[in-house]
């Protein structure tokens, strides 16, 4: 949360959302302004400079995360983010990531 959730990733996730009554958005089309039209499914809705400055925020932050967790200042900031945090699923490994082997494998 503190590393990814509450960064400018929230920004962009404030906008308007369109209503879709297929439920998958394929009912959903964007007209640009050239008067291309869009299926919502095939619409990029983050541009490349907002990637670029989400990714160096985040990678500043878990950097600077990692650095400073040691401090006790910095763990009762954390401590206080936690409540919040304890609503949600817990995190599991990421079978995508090379090196990592499932927890059910190694058996």
């Amino acid at each position: 949360m503190i590393c990814v959730r509450n960064t400018m990733l929230e920004n962009i996730h404030a906008g308007r959302m369109p209503v879709t009554k297929a439920g998958d958005f394929s009912d959903v089309i964007v007209v640009d302004a050239d008067g291309n039209q869009i299926p919502w499914q095939e619409l990029s809705r983050i541009d490349d400079n907002e990637m670029r400055d989400l990714m160096r925020q985040v990678v500043n932050r878990l950097y600077t995360f990692q650095l400073r967790f040691g401090e006790p200042e910095f763990q009762a900031f954390v401590n206080r983010w936690l409540g919040v945090a304890r609503k949600w699923d817990e995190p599991v490994l990421d079978p995508g990531l090379p090196g990592i082997i499932p927890p059910d494998a190694a058996d």
